[in-house]
Parts: structure tokens; sequence; C-alpha cells
């Protein structure tokens, strides 16, 4: 399966045609496999008036530091202005891979500025790592359900995406050894999104264990590891196997997203394609914005700010699990996260046939929205049609209250009349 959702399910959230007859520009046969990102057409949505936004993971933008990062701007404009508005190196600005590299030394890792990439947010991470490691028909091994902003980018590239089995612990070591032969797994083992899980100290090795065994590669992507509420998650896998796993990162959720800033460490082997890609793609990143954030993290601020995003999102956390408790008729499913910004939701089994995609419209003529869970598997064809995610951190907590409020009456509804017809059909059989 290549694409996050079939093409004809996505037709009522924007999806449009890429060409006319009229047109003369013919498309490149990938093209086809690149479709809207689901999120975002949501996001449009929920524009209009009224409507309580539990889809998008956007970090909550009274939070951000705007005080600091304008006293960080007026300084590099009055301290570096003509460094800061020239073309910049395709590595980075050399400051703030160190500052990568020695934050990452203080997890443990052994890790220099030499393997750190600065990229246009981890999203031009994961494609440039498409770019350089995957060919048509090669093979990439996914959890399940997994970052549909993965599947996207590596689609372009025509790999075979293969879902990796596994239990209440995460993917499980004996299916990443049955996935051997795939050019990499690509994991985030931190408050995963969509499903909020986050791996074990003792999954996370035997993991690696199994990837060094089977001599493939790991993508460890972390973009919430930060984001803990209870406490700090284990260490990473980049430093159990410094050599065979290349670990992305991102500035967006701990810092300010608008300015586009996320970096990946590579093993010394594979960094000069990866920045080879990077140079075809844009050159570089923009250099004021590195240089603006860091001036910003060099003055210690997520020492200071961090405390006080996870203590915000903590109290919605607490707020999204306490009215689902409250809210969401019987056997609804869901976990209450440790860190991120997710709740995933489980139909009830007694009403096998719910379909929380065809339920999204009838949600927001009621005023909430949410992501449909099909969206997060690789094999959509076969995606269970049953789960939906909801994100906590950009709404207050009377009004999450409020949003899963509307949103139990929808679900209870839809559940109810799909038991029914199951119900039904089950009588018609036995008549």
């Amino acid at each position: 399966m290549n694409d996050p959702l079939p093409t004809q399910r996505m037709s009522d959230l924007g999806s449009t045609e890429a060409s006319s007859a009229a047109s003369p520009f013919r498309l490149a046969a990938r093209a086809a496999r690149l479709n809207p990102s689901i999120i975002r057409e949501i996001l449009k949505l929920t524009q209009r008036p009224g409507v309580i936004s539990l889809a998008g993971g956007l970090p909550a933008a009274e939070l951000f530091p705007v005080g600091e990062v304008r006293e960080a701007a007026d300084r590099v404009l009055r301290e570096t202005p003509r460094e800061a508005l020239q073309y910049a190196p395709s590595e980075g600005f050399e400051p703030l891979r160190e500052w990568v590299a020695q934050s990452l030394q203080a997890q443990g890792v052994a890790a220099s500025a030499g393997q750190v990439l600065i990229t246009n947010g981890s999203q031009q991470g994961l494609d440039l790592i498409g770019k350089v490691l995957l060919d048509p028909g090669s093979t990439v091994a996914v959890e399940s359900p997994t970052y549909l902003g993965a599947l996207q980018a590596f689609a372009p590239f025509e790999p075979e995406v293969i879902e990796l089995a596994g239990d209440a612990d995460g993917p499980t070591p004996e299916a990443l050894r049955a996935a051997r032969g795939a050019r990499f797994a690509y994991l985030l083992p931190n408050f995963q999104n969509p499903s909020g899980h986050c791996l074990p100290e003792g999954r996370r090795a035997a993991l690696v264990d199994a990837a060094r065994e089977a001599r493939m590669p790991i993508v460890e992507d972390d973009p919430y590891g930060e984001l803990w509420y209870d406490a700090a998650p284990p260490p990473g896998l980049v430093g159990r196997w410094p050599e065979g796993v290349l670990r992305l990162g991102s500035f967006s959720k701990v810092l300010v997203p608008g300015l586009r800033l996320g970096w990946l460490l590579a093993p010394p082997g594979l960094f000069p394609k990866l920045l080879q890609a990077k140079q075809a793609a844009d050159l570089h990143t923009t250099g004021f914005n590195q240089r603006v954030a860091f001036e910003v993290l060099r003055g210690g601020l997520l020492e200071r700010h961090l405390p006080i995003v996870r203590a915000r999102y903590r109290e919605r956390r607490d707020a999204m699990a306490d009215a689902l408790r409250r809210h969401l008729g019987p056997g609804w499913r869901w976990e209450t996260p440790g860190g991120g910004m997710f709740f995933w939701l489980e139909g009830p089994t007694h009403a096998p046939g719910l379909d929380t995609l065809a339920l999204l419209p009838r949600a927001v003529e009621r005023g909430v929205a949410f992501v449909p869970g099909a969206a997060f598997y690789a094999d959509a064809m076969r995606a269970p049609t049953n789960r939906l995610r909801l994100s906590f951190v950009t709404v207050e907590p009377a009004v999450i209250e409020d949003g899963v409020a509307r949103l139990a009456r929808v679900l209870g509804d839809a559940a109810d009349a799909a038991a029914s017809d199951r119900a039904s059909k089950a009588a018609i059989i036995a008549g």
C-alpha cells in the first residue's frame, strides 16, 4: 500500500485532480502516488465557526516564546546582519549543529557536529532519507499504525511498505526479524504519532538487537521525546547502535514550528549522500532562522520553557482523559499517554461496521473534528475503520470537555446504529 488513504475516500476532504485535458503538462508516474494530507484537509474544515478541533497535532501557540524569539532576531540583525541574510552552508549553521550534537552527547549518544544536518523541519529529513535509501520496489518496515507524514514522504520513491506486527509493548523483535531485507525500519519510540505509545526499555533493547542481527538499519523519529508528563522516556535507539540508526529531531514541538527547523544525525558513511540530496533540494535551510534559533537556545530557553509547556499540556491531557472516561460509551478503548500530543481510540467490538472516516462530516456538523484512524496505516485498504486520533494540546480544559461530549454523542449514535445493523443481519441469517 502506497497512499495514506485511498483517493476516492479523500474526495470529500478536498482532493482534486492535478491535471486536465486542456493542460499540456504530463505528470510523472510518481505524481500519482502524491495525495493530500488528510490532516491538512481536516484543518480546513475546522476553520468553520464553532468547530472544536481535536484533530491537528499543532503546538499551543499561546505558549510560543515570542518575546525571546523577537529579541534573538533583533540581536542577529544587529550583530551579524549580512551573514544572516546571505546564503548559508548546506550542512547548517555550525554553532547550531554543535548545540544538537552536545544535546545528544548529554543523552549518552556518541554524536559529533559533523554528523548533524539541519533540515527544513524533520519532514524534509524523511524526504531526504527516501531519496537516498529507497528504490522502486524496495521494502520499508513501519509500525502499525504509524505517522502518516512518513508514508507520504516515502510514497513517491515507490517502496513496498510492510507493517510490523506488535503487542502491548510495540513492534515485536520477531516481526522485525521477519522483515529482513527491508532497507530500514521506521520507528517512533517516544509517544508515537498517532498512538501516543512509548516503547519500554526492554523492547528498545530487543528491537535494536534484532535489527543488528538482521542488519536492518533503523530510522528513529523523535519529535515528542521532550514532551513527557509523568516520567522521561528511556534512552533512544541511536545510542545503542550508532552505525545502524539514523536519528531525526525537530525544534517545531519544543520551540516554534514557524521557523521550520529540524535535524538529522546520520552515520558518517551515509552523511555525504544525505547532504548531496539536501543541496539538490534547496541548497540550504534558511540561515537567518538557524541563527535566531541558536540565539534562543544558547541562552538556556528550553530549560526554562519546557517545564511550563509540560505542565500546561499535562493539564490538558488529564482533562481529555477525564472527559473520555465520563462521556464515551461502553466498549471504547484507549490509554492515557505519558507524553506527546495524542489519544488513540479504538471502537467497540460490538459495532464492527463503525467507520470513523464516514463519521467525520457528521462530527464537523456537530461542531467537533478528529482524525480518522485509517490514515495512519500503510495498508489503508485493510486498515481498521473504527479508530481515531484526538489531539489535546491546543485546547483549554473546558473546551476539551465540550468537544469530547459532542464527539461522544456522534460516536455513540454511530456505534448503536452499527450494532443494530449487525443484529438485524444476524437475525435475518438465523431466520
